[in-house]
């Protein structure tokens, strides 16, 4: 199988806006319109198409760890500097961490800097304090962009405004990146540019902009890309910080047992990596709801594997892996959600992945239960097999694969 990274990545990013969205009340489509922009420069620059991938990836990207170290809007426009320096060593954590993350992908170009230095501004008043010309051109452009586009909403400017706005610019260009980047923003935002930013354009400008790029699907490639969806997976709430890559790690120890070949283990690791995607859209205090959801917040929640199947659905290259990943709420006697299917309709994978996100969520601690051992929650999956929900022989064999981890982490697989 080969990988289409650029549409994963334009998946990625609509996932990332709305969690920078909801974090810091970024604009709908930020990452998009930082993207479409540093691409914009590459190509003005005569990037080739791998220099353009690795610049436009990063800028979708470059807040991907938002949510392991949060930051305001103000932190990161640096437009109140007492509070920028107050939390200076979370502005540094999150830099790195999201350079870090990034680093997982199969990039075809060296991206070292881009994202760790994406908040500098060239006159060393940045998290590292670096000045221009000492770190790596491409982060000055995604800083240009990204600073820009937060500060003056890039996508409500009208036509008619756009000649004072890039006064403004130019007047404050050391406040948003270095005066070469940001003259290379200048240099392509224009009317047409200012047009295709906004919220109706932003999607198909990007897939115009964007250059293709392929990834084979080997072991590696594979378990790199789950584990930076799961990061951005994960990462949306504090209680399931750990959901995504156990169930993900638990399917691989599952795949080993029942002898898959290397290329079925990739697969079904990289679906249940994809499985709650969708999950990324529920908002956040229905997701940490101490108590009971009422029936209302229910039909929020269930909305996330509808979410889930549409969005891997923009990515058909995918195959029988989408219906691996939006069937994990399907239940044999056709109960389940989002689609109703009964147990013919549900192939192995898909009742295993069920099974595995069934027991993840009961063993790990929620606002609604406290953790439970592997005995514990084995009682809950054979009451629900009795109940003709889940496939009774993978319940079983659950039990026989996963005691030894009882109130453990599986490590994810070694490559």
């Amino acid at each position: 199988m080969i990988i289409p990274m650029d549409k994963l990545c334009r998946l990625f990013s609509s996932a990332l806006d709305i969690i920078e969205e909801e974090q810091i009340g970024a604009s709908e489509y930020h990452s998009m319109r930082v993207a479409a922009l540093c691409t914009a420069m590459g190509k003005k620059l005569g990037y080739n198409d791998d220099a353009l991938s690795a610049l436009a990836a990063c800028a979708l990207f470059h807040d991907n760890a938002l949510n392991e170290f949060p930051l305001s809007k103000d932190e990161i426009t640096g437009e109140i500097k007492s509070k920028m320096r107050h939390n200076a060593n979370n502005m540094i954590l999150h830099c790195e961490r999201g350079q870090q993350n990034a680093a997982w992908l199969p990039f075809k170009k060296d991206i070292s800097g881009y994202i760790l230095y994406h908040h500098e501004r060239g006159d060393g008043k940045g998290p590292f304090g670096k000045r221009e010309g000492e770190y790596p051109f491409e982060a000055a452009l995604i800083a240009a962009a990204d600073s820009v586009d937060l500060v003056y909403k890039l996508q409500r400017i009208k036509a008619g405004e756009l000649s004072a706005l890039r006064d403004k610019i130019a007047q404050r260009s050391s406040q948003h990146s270095t005066h070469s980047a940001t003259a290379a923003l200048l240099d392509v935002l224009d009317n047409d540019m200012l047009e295709s930013l906004r919220d109706e354009n932003i999607a198909e400008t990007l897939n115009r902009f964007l250059p293709r790029w392929e990834a084979d699907a080997s072991e590696h490639v594979v378990l790199n890309i789950a584990r930076f969806i799961a990061k951005i997976i994960d990462f949306k709430s504090k209680f399931t910080s750990k959901h995504t890559t156990q169930i993900a790690s638990r399917s691989w120890l599952m795949a080993g047992h029942y002898g898959y070949n290397p290329k079925e283990c990739t697969a079904l690791y990289l679906a249940a990596s994809l499985h709650d995607i969708g999950k990324i859209s529920t908002p956040i205090e229905v997701l940490e709801k101490p108590g009971k959801l009422d029936k209302e917040e229910y039909q929020i929640i269930m909305k996330h594997v509808q979410s889930t199947y549409d969005w891997l659905c923009e990515i058909p290259d995918l195959g029988v892996i989408i219906n691996w990943a939006a069937g994990h709420h399907e239940k044999l006697d056709g109960t389940g959600y989002p689609f109703g299917k009964k147990g013919s309709e549900l192939d192995f994978n898909t009742r295993l992945i069920a099974c595995l996100d069934i027991y993840q969520a009961v063993s790990e601690p929620r606002p609604y239960h406290s953790a439970r051992s592997h005995e514990e929650t084995m009682v809950i999956l054979f009451e629900m097999a009795g109940k003709g929900f889940i496939d009774a022989k993978i319940v079983k064999d659950l039990d026989d694969v996963m005691r030894t981890y009882s109130m453990r982490d599986i490590p994810p697989p070694v490559q």
